[in-house]
């Protein structure tokens, strides 16, 4: 996969999506992916300019209220909160001086854990062997499991079966240091495929991200199981572990509605290492 390849490029202070960004919905749609690791990076580099080095994400919160069209996209950010061992940063998403989406993020001070005993799950998902997906830093065509075990075979896992994904994360902008929460952010939005894809495709689109983070990812590979679903008269609720190699690192939940009329089928497409999509010939 190229050096170079990301969902956006600088336009001066603004970012420009790239086709990578392009949703599956519509080829004039950014899918939730780019958007959530540009709302991160939007967030990251104003803690950074608070100059608080001592705190780490916790909490993300996405909503995505409006279609985000493959145009340039520009970001503002405010300090709602900042105390000793938090600090709360709004992001606001505008294109053509109209918002499309807006996210929260809670950064948190780590300190000791408490001494007593709180139950935890005795089971926490795993990535796929070793031999199946070699470690790397490197972008990659994501794996799945269902029923059939991983795979990159899109195919294979258009089921109704329950659903993990194991990403390595794209960086959100050329020539940037690409970070453990922007990979975390952009993957959280895979909470939405992960509990939403069953036989016909994906029929639900989400319209928000939540997710929450004991810690940050080590590198940018991370995993995401589904853990529950539930849905009634058109909204779902999905939620999903977030996990790597070293095991679980929190919890992502999301919103959707059914959107049946333009299903996402991936029956029909292939994915390669450098980002292209294909036509699958029925």
């Amino acid at each position: 996969m190229a050096d170079d390849i990301a969902f956006f490029t600088h336009q001066g202070d603004t970012l420009v999506p790239t086709p990578l960004a392009c949703s599956m919905w519509s080829d004039d749609q950014m899918h939730g992916v780019a958007l959530s690791g540009a709302l991160a990076r939007a967030a990251e580099a104003c803690l950074a300019t608070a100059g608080r080095t001592d705190l780490r994400p916790a909490r993300w919160t996405v909503d995505l209220f409006k279609p985000a069209r493959m145009i340039p996209c520009s970001f503002a950010t405010e300090v709602v909160r900042e105390g000793s061992r938090i600090c709360l940063v709004d992001v606001t998403m505008t294109q053509e001086g109209r918002r499309v989406a807006r996210a929260s993020a809670t950064f948190l001070k780590p300190t000791e854990s408490a001494p007593g005993e709180v139950w935890t799950p005795l089971e926490h998902p795993e990535p796929p062997p070793l031999d199946v997906a070699p470690p790397t830093d490197q972008p990659r065509v994501p794996f799945f499991r269902s029923e059939v075990g991983w795979s990159q075979n899109f195919t294979e896992h258009q089921n109704a079966d329950r659903k993990a994904s194991w990403n390595s994360g794209i960086p959100v902008v050329a020539d940037e240091p690409f970070t453990g929460f922007q990979a975390a952010a952009a993957a959280a939005d895979g909470g939405s495929m992960v509990t939403n894809w069953g036989a016909n495709g994906v029929e639900y689109i989400n319209t928000d991200i939540a997710m929450t983070l004991a810690r940050e990812p080590v590198g940018v590979e991370i995993g995401l199981e589904a853990t529950d679903r539930v849905e009634r008269d058109g909204i779902a609720v999905g939620t999903a572990t977030m996990f790597d190699r070293e095991g679980p690192l929190g919890t992502v939940i999301v919103a959707a509605l059914a959107n049946a009329r333009r299903t996402v089928n991936f029956a029909q497409v292939e994915y390669t290492d450098d980002g292209e999509r294909r036509t699958v010939e029925q």
